[in-house]
C-alpha cells in the first residue's frame, strides 16, 4: 500500500505540492488525473523516491521510499520523458535492470518478446521512433516484475493497437500478480476503463479520492423538462453543480444520491426526468468547475 501524508514541496517559490495526502492500496490501479501544473508528475517522482519531501511522508507499506533501496526494488517506473544510456540498446538495458531488480525473470523478457515484436533489442533505444522507445519501456519494465508500477503518460505515442496491448498486460499483471498500479493520463476516458479508483488534483492537493463506482455514483446529470418550458425554482437541498438548456430539455448536474435527488424534482411535475451516466471526463470538468476550469457545457 502506497500512503502519501502531507507532503509539501517547493521549487524556488512555487509551491508544487500544497499538504497532498493520498491513498493507494494493494492490487488496485489508480488513476491520477488533474489540469497541466497541478503536481502529478511531482507526486510521482516523491512516490518512485526521486524527490524528497519537503515535509511530509511517503510510504510504501509503512516505510519510507526516499533513500531507501528496499523499498525502491519494489517500484518501477516509467515516466513522460524516457531516458536510457546513450547507445544502450533494449538488451543493454535488460541486463543493467536485472542487476538492480531482484525480481527481474528473464523468461518473461524472453516471453514478452513477443508481445513487442517489432522493437529491434539490439538497436540503440535512442535511434528507435517514439512509440518504438514507449514499447521498449514497457518491454523492460514488465520484466521486473515490480510489486508497483507508476506510469505518467504511459501510452502516449502508441498507436490503438498497441495501447489495447499494454492495457492487457498491465491488468493481466494485476489480476495474476496482484500488482499495484498509479496511473497518471490526459485520457480520460481510457483511465475510465481500466481504473478502480481515481483521485483527482487541483494545485498541489487532492481535490477528492475515491473509487470510480462511488464517484460515479455521487455525481449525478438528470435530464428534464417542464409544460412552461423554463425551470421552474428548484429545492433549496438539491446540491445542483451547473445547469443547461436545450429547446425545453434541461440537463441538470447535481451532487448526491439520484433516488433522493429524483424524488425532489419529481415533486416539480415534470414532464419527464431521466438520469443519464456520467463519463470521468465530465466529473473531471465539473468537479474542477469551482477550481481553476471553466466549466464548459456538455450536452451528450
Amino acid at each position: 500500500m502506497i500512503q502519501v501524508n502531507n507532503v509539501v514541496k517547493t521549487f524556488d517559490r512555487f509551491r508544487a505540492l500544497d499538504g497532498l495526502s493520498m491513498r493507494v492500496e494493494r492490487g488496485s490501479i489508480y488513476g491520477l488525473v488533474g489540469p497541466n501544473g497541478a503536481g502529478k508528475s511531482t507526486i510521482l517522482r516523491h512516490i518512485t523516491g526521486v524527490y524528497r519531501p519537503d515535509s511530509g511522508s511517503v510510504l510504501l507499506d509503512g516505510q519510507p521510499v526516499y533513500e531507501n533501496p528496499e523499498a525502491k526494488s519494489r517500484i518501477a517506473a516509467i515516466p513522460d520523458e524516457l531516458y536510457y544510456f546513450l547507445s544502450a540498446s533494449t538488451r543493454d538495458m535488460m541486463r543493467f535492470y536485472r542487476g538492480i531488480y531482484p525480481r527481474f525473470d528473464d523468461k518473461r523478457y524472453q516471453s514478452l518478446r513477443e508481445a513487442f515484436p517489432e522493437v529491434d533489442e539490439r538497436q540503440p533505444i535512442r535511434r528507435l521512433s517514439k512509440g518504438m522507445q514507449k514499447q521498449s519501456a514497457f518491454w523492460l519494465t514488465l520484466s521486473c516484475c515490480p510489486e508497483v508500477l507508476v506510469l505518467d503518460e504511459p501510452v502516449d505515442g502508441l498507436d490503438p493497437v498497441m495501447r489495447r496491448q499494454v492495457w492487457s498486460l498491465l491488468m493481466g499483471d494485476v489480476a495474476q500478480r496482484g500488482t499495484t498500479v498509479l496511473v497518471s493520463s490526459h485520457n480520460l476516458r481510457e483511465l475510465e476503463d481500466v481504473c478502480d479508483h481515481v483521485g483527482i488534483l487541483s494545485h498541489g492537493k487532492i481535490l477528492l479520492e475515491r473509487s470510480l463506482t462511488d464517484l460515479q455514483d455521487n455525481i449525478l446529470k438528470i435530464q428534464t423538462a417542464f409544460p412552461e418550458g423554463e425551470l421552474p425554482q428548484l429545492p433549496e437541498r438539491l446540491n445542483v453543480l451547473h445547469v443547461t438548456q436545450v429547446g425545453r430539455v434541461h440537463t441538470l448536474i447535481v451532487r448526491g444520491n439520484l433516488q433522493e435527488a429524483k424524488a425532489k424534482l419529481a415533486a416539480l411535475n415534470p414532464l419527464f426526468l431521466e438520469a443519464l451516466p456520467l463519463s470521468l471526463e465530465e466529473i473531471f470538468i465539473y468537479e474542477l468547475g469551482g477550481e481553476d476550469y471553466a466549466v464548459r457545457d456538455i450536452v451528450l
